[in-house]
Parts: structure tokens; sequence; C-alpha cells
């Protein structure tokens, strides 16, 4: 796996994606605060659900109250941005210890979703939704 640090402030970094979501992650050690796109945990994701989602990886590894956690995440919506968030922490936590590489394989947090929204063809009204048929 490709180890990605910070070369000025030594943090680790780590990008994941989710439908059209891509969230930059930088770790760096601290209290456990997590902070995403300059707001907390429970002020950007209220959903219980999302914050599980990304509060899951840390506790497979053990590390929830030993590292801050820096996220800037776009596009998709809540749930997208929760499984983006979930991967880059998983990436970035493997940039900064090689050893948590298996544990976070097995616990499938680095496995990349492919599941994307299909294209809209033309002639038809969505991906697949053609015109409605009229009898006279």
């Amino acid at each position: 796996m490709l180890v990605k640090t910070d070369k000025i402030t030594g943090d680790a970094l780590g990008t994941g994606r989710r439908k059209s979501a891509v969230a930059r992650v930088r770790i760096r050690p601290g209290s456990g605060k997590i902070t995403i796109n300059k707001r907390s945990l429970e002020d950007y994701f209220p959903n219980a659900q999302d914050q599980r989602t990304i509060l899951e990886v840390l506790e497979a590894v053990g590390k929830r109250n030993d590292i801050d956690i820096l996220i800037n995440v776009k596009g998709s919506g809540t749930t997208g941005q929760a499984g983006a968030c979930r991967m880059g922490i998983a990436r970035a936590l493997v940039s900064l210890d090689q050893e948590l590489y298996t544990t976070l394989r097995d616990g499938k947090f680095l496995t990349r979703d492919a599941r994307m929204k299909e294209r809209k063809k033309y002639g038809l009204h969505g991906a697949r939704r053609g015109t409605q048929f009229s009898k006279r």
C-alpha cells in the first residue's frame, strides 16, 4: 500500500470515494477530535447511522481517542459522503501504521464500492425509462 504523508506537517493522508463523493482525510496524533468541513462530526452528520459509519473504522483498530481527524468532503449526499470519509480514514490509518492493513482489509474498510449512478441515455427520460406508449 502506498504511504502518503504531508511533508510539512507530517500528517497521514488518505482519499476516500463513494458514489460521487470524494473525501480528503488528514490524521495527526491528538485527543480524538473529528472535524468535517470545519464542523464537528455531530454537526455535519446529524444522522446516527452516518456517525456510526465513520466511527466504525476507528473502533476496529482501537484509535478512537488517540488521533485527530480533519476531513474535506464534497459531492453526493450524506450517505455517500459518510462512506467516502470511512474509506479515507482507513487509508490514512494505513499510511500512519502499516500493521493496521490486514485488520482494515479484513473488515472491508479498504474496499471501494464501485456502484455508481447509471448515466442518462439520449432518447430516454432517464437511464432506462423510455417514452410512454400511446395507442392512439
